[in-house]
C-alpha cells in the first residue's frame, strides 16, 4: 500500500457527483514548496493533485470551497495522458481516505477562524470545539 498526505488550497470549489450509485466528491489541492536554488534564490514551485472522495457521507462539501486550507490522505495515481500539441503530459490524483480542514484561504463571514473544525473519514464527519484540547477517539469511555 502507498499512503499520500497533502497540505494545501482548494483551487476551486469542490463538484459533487453520482457515480453508479455512489458520490464522488471532485477537488484540486494545491501543495506550495519554498526553497532555495543553488545560487541561493529563493524559488516556489506548486504541485497540484486531483483528489475524488468517494463517500456517502457529503456533510462536509459547504466547507470545500476555493482558497479552504485542508489536509488530505489517500492513495497516490499518476495518470499519463497526450496533449492536443501531441506532447506527453502527466497529472497526480489521490482516491482520498482522509479529509480534515485546516483553515480559509479568505475570511469571509463564517469562515476562517471562526468556522468549525471539520474531519472527514470513511468513520464520518467529527467538529470539534476550538477550546478542546485532548485527542478526540472513538472509545466510548
Amino acid at each position: 500500500m502507498i499512503k499520500m498526505q497533502v497540505i494545501g488550497n482548494l483551487g476551486k470549489d469542490c463538484v459533487t457527483n453520482t457515480v453508479n450509485g455512489k458520490n464522488v466528491i471532485n477537488f484540486s489541492v494545491a501543495h506550495k514548496e519554498k526553497f532555495k536554488d543553488s545560487s541561493g534564490q529563493p524559488k516556489e514551485k506548486t504541485t497540484w493533485v486531483d483528489c475524488a472522495y468517494w463517500t456517502d457521507r457529503v456533510g462536509i462539501v459547504p466547507y470545500l470551497k476555493k482558497g479552504t486550507q485542508v489536509y488530505v490522505e489517500g492513495s497516490p495515481e499518476v495518470r499519463s495522458f497526450l496533449r492536443n500539441d501531441g506532447t506527453p503530459g502527466a497529472s497526480l490524483t489521490m482516491r482520498v481516505s482522509n479529509i480534515q480542514l485546516l483553515g480559509s484561504g479568505s475570511r469571509q463571514e463564517g469562515t476562517g477562524a471562526n468556522a468549525p473544525s471539520l474531519t472527514a473519514s470513511q468513520g464520518g464527519i467529527q467538529s470539534a470545539p476550538a477550546d478542546f484540547t485532548e485527542p478526540v477517539d472513538d472509545l466510548p469511555f
